[in-house]
């Protein structure tokens, strides 16, 4: 027998609550960029594999903590928020451990799905978790406060990984969540003993959620590991890919016919949800991708120290907090298909700003780019949102904006690896192109070529050397060249999202809501940009 235990927290426990909850939520989602800025240590640390299978643990621990979200709904039903709060903790820090003393991929990439998995555990049952500590007229100071935690780890977790990277080496970001998870569990564990719960015994769609995974995964199997295996030349790509033709149908017919669908795909018959669906997928999937590719290329590439390339988007915070806060304060009345479009017309702009990157050594030609990005990071989420929501009201509310949020999630992890794609595919064709143009086939009346051994051969430099410097200039400038064509290619694409954002109905709301729908709609907006 379970019995309700509704007593708040108060004074300097509420307090502490507060902060081993938000230190919680930020440990889970600074795992998300500071193993960024770790990767290429991480690669040559386990076997001395290419950067590309490093990405494996990154974007599986996406999509592992992704996948959580769906689960976690019908887990916190059945044995109480808080209880699984702790014991996704203790499993996370089980995992950390495991990370930390892997020596190959084999033991590495499980246990960052086992983090992954636990990790989103506790970012979906934290935000109820939170708010049942506090009053009804302060719930909107409690969501304020859950929507700046959401960001901050965004931007700062790629320096701090970088300088563990450089300092103490990128075992010790698992040693330290380790220490992290167990206090927070310890911790929370003793606020909350004896505190009783409301058992909910819900179906869950067993069937819809197995076929969800094997479709997500199978999607991500083909992006991470074709460039490597050659695509469907790889008997083991095209098994995935039978499984991905026969899962996907499959899930989307048992998904209609489901009366507690995993996934509800009924809601995009709805306009407006459809809309804000792919624009802040097709945005966050640029975006992720992007910023993940310049961190790993600015070390591969450049040779930037594992600290200063994550210093690169540390100006990123100063936009990006006092944005967030201002996108809560729009007015309902606004019709906020506006505001998302000049913002996507700012991301375009800045990419394209970025886009024109040309030399390798100047910090400050990203800096100013990189702060503007900071500008729109934090106006974009907050108008999309409002966008995809609007029309929407109770538990479809609610359910919009965890698939949301997990479609987003998804579509974060697709992008890391197909910015990899197309730098791989874009490299080799400017490499030919520069090879052309230096060697005079591209035009013969210019020899570039000679006149650079010439010079270099008055130096006294060998003509093998010669040749060897040249090979690696030209491979860096192809490889910086196909970097600039994926920064256009998305500031074209978030032209074409801004223009999409027409095609939804307009979205004035009354001016005055009530406390209860107002609180629904926070809570569900901050639920959306969770991870």
């Amino acid at each position: 027998m379970t019995v309700a235990y509704a007593k708040r927290l108060r004074g300097w426990r509420f307090i502490l609550f507060n902060v081993v909850l938000g230190l919680g939520h930020m440990v889970v989602l600074f795992n998300v960029g500071a193993y960024i800025a770790l990767l290429p240590d991480v690669a040559g640390d386990l076997g001395g594999v290419f950067p590309s299978f490093g990405t494996w643990g990154q974007t599986y621990f996406i999509i592992a903590l992704a996948l959580a979200f769906p689960i976690a709904r019908w887990l916190s039903g059945r044995f109480g928020d808080y209880r699984l709060f702790i014991a996704a903790f203790v499993v996370f820090a089980f995992a950390s451990y495991l990370c930390a003393v892997s020596q190959t991929l084999w033991l590495f990439i499980p246990a960052r799905i086992v983090l992954g998995f636990s990790g989103g555990i506790t970012l979906y049952i934290g935000q109820p978790l939170l708010l049942k500590e506090y009053p009804d007229q302060l719930k909107l100071l409690g969501l304020g406060i859950w929507g700046l935690i959401t960001l901050m780890p965004f931007t700062i977790s790629f320096p701090i990984g970088g300088l563990i990277a450089d300092e103490l080496g990128w075992r010790y970001l698992f040693y330290l969540n380790i220490v992290f998870a167990l206090a927070i569990a310890g911790i929370c564990g003793s606020l909350l003993a004896g505190r009783g719960f409301e058992r909910r015994y819900t179906r869950f769609d067993n069937i819809g959620f197995v076929l969800l995974a094997l479709v997500i995964v199978s999607m991500q199997t083909l992006l991470n590991l074709g460039n490597d295996f050659d695509w469907l030349n790889s008997p083991f790509l095209c098994g995935t890919m039978i499984v991905l033709i026969i899962a996907l149908p499959c899930f989307i017919i048992w998904e209609l016919d489901e009366r507690h669908p995993a996934f509800s795909i009924r809601l995009f018959a709805d306009r407006n949800f459809t809309i804000g669906v792919i624009c802040l997928s097709v945005g966050f999937l640029l975006i992720q991708g992007l910023l993940s590719l310049l961190i790993v290329q600015l070390q591969v590439l450049l040779g930037y120290s594992s600290f200063l390339a994550g210093m690169v988007y540390l100006p990123m915070i100063l936009l990006a907090a006092p944005m967030t806060v201002a996108m809560h304060r729009l007015p309902k009345s606004l019709d906020v298909r506006l505001p998302a479009c000049l913002n996507l017309l700012g991301f375009s702009l800045t990419f394209y700003w970025l886009g024109l990157f040309d030399d390798p050594g100047s910090f400050d030609q990203i800096f100013w780019p990189v702060l503007l990005l900071g500008f729109f990071l934090g106006s974009f989420f907050m108008p999309l949102t409002r966008l995809t929501l609007h029309g929407l009201s109770g538990s479809r509310e609610i359910r919009a904006a965890e698939e949301t949020g997990f479609l987003r999630v998804v579509a974060g992890a697709f992008g890391i690896t197909l910015q990899g794609v197309m730098l791989f595919q874009r490299t080799p064709l400017h490499q030919l192109q520069l090879a052309d143009h230096f060697g005079g086939r591209k035009f013969a009346s210019i020899d570039v070529l000679q006149g650079f051994f010439s010079r270099l051969e008055a130096f006294g430099l060998d003509k093998t050397l010669v040749n060897g410097r040249l090979l690696t200039l030209i491979k860096q400038q192809a490889t910086l060249l196909a970097l600039n064509d994926a920064f256009l290619l998305a500031s074209f694409l978030f032209i074409g999202l801004a223009g999409l954002v027409w095609l939804a109905y307009p979205t004035h709301q009354p001016q005055h809501p009530t406390r209860i729908k107002e609180l629904g709609d926070i809570q569900a907006e901050e639920l959306m940009v969770e991870p």
